[in-house]
């Protein structure tokens, strides 16, 4: 496998690129789960657009660099594609709800999801800075969920839900990273993914109308666009590098949630999103610490790039 060039500046390019296209998904699965353009998609049908077009942009991609797909982990792949299905379904029915912002700042808590699940599925032992890190995420996500009798968001638990899926995903990743050529490992993902979702939306499926029809290809391709995007970051800088970047996803959801719904984000999901940014952030730099501090090898789950990597190929 031939090694692609080292270019921090140009993987911050892509990764940065990628949190456009990612938070315009976001963006497009509320246009659909809301009266916007006519009786309101359920988010089953919306995660199944997402599949369908996602998989035909991904498939040309194979197509024109012709990879080929050889011998994947059917296994490790289900796993991942059923919870990464799972994750995507129940935040695009969130958005339909909350704001973009909010939305976004909760399923930032993936990464913590995912440390957690690494104590039992990868024997990972987790020091201080990363409980702190965990504890801080935690306690933002609970000022987003604004627990009071007045203010409380049940919708917000969608998110809390899609965090957690994303989360679980990660051990899947981390199973395959370094297996499979990562544009397999995206083709696989999205083929899967078609296939379930497919399936479970059957049942819940209605003909868009034209408007709908075209939100719904074009929040396939620009996920397929965030996916290669994201893999073009990760292939030119290390992952701790290019993982802290994609929390300017939060920054465009809440951009394009004030242009086209006129939603601006309070005081709340200010100061919840920040505290969970911090946590993540800090997650990120212990990750970095242990990373280069390291003098031999040692389990390490990766889990701040991998978090990016649910995000972009969930």
């Amino acid at each position: 496998m031939t090694q692609t060039k080292q270019n921090p500046t140009l993987a911050m390019a892509f990764i940065l690129t990628a949190t456009v296209f990612l938070a315009g998904t976001t963006l497009m699965a509320k246009f659909l789960g809301t009266d916007a353009l006519g009786d309101p998609l359920h988010p089953l049908q919306i995660s199944n657009g997402r599949f369908i077009f996602a998989f035909i942009g991904i498939s040309t991609a194979v197509l024109l660099t012709r990879q080929k797909i050889s011998r994947p982990n059917w296994g490790l792949h289900v796993g991942r594609s059923t919870l990464g299905w799972g994750g995507v379904s129940l935040m695009f029915a969130s958005v339909a709800y909350i704001p973009l912002a909010d939305a976004t700042a909760i399923s930032f808590l993936n990464p913590i999801f995912g440390m957690l699940f690494a104590i039992p599925f990868l024997g990972e032992r987790i020091g201080p800075w990363r409980w702190l890190a965990a504890a801080l995420a935690i306690f933002g996500a609970m000022v987003l969920l604004r627990p009071t009798p007045d203010s409380f968001q049940p919708a917000a638990l969608l998110a809390l839900g899609a965090a957690v899926g994303l989360g679980a995903e990660l051990i899947f990743i981390k199973k395959l990273a370094g297996r499979e050529p990562p544009l397999q490992v995206l083709w696989v993902n999205n083929l899967i993914g078609l296939g379930i979702s497919s399936v479970v939306a059957f049942s819940f499926w209605q003909m868009p109308s034209p408007a709908q029809w075209a939100v719904m290809i074009g929040l396939g391709l620009i996920m397929a666009c965030a996916q290669i995007c994201f893999v073009n970051a990760m292939a030119r800088a290390e992952a701790s590098f290019v993982a802290p970047f994609t929390y300017a996803t939060l920054v465009f959801a809440a951009l394009y949630d004030a242009v086209a719904f006129g939603q601006l984000p309070d005081f709340v999901t200010v100061i919840g999103a920040g505290i969970i940014l911090t946590g993540g952030v800090l997650l990120a730099w212990r990750e970095a610490v242990n990373r280069a501090g390291a003098k031999a090898p040692r389990p390490s789950a990766d889990i701040p790039s991998a978090a990016s990597a649910t995000r972009a190929q969930g």
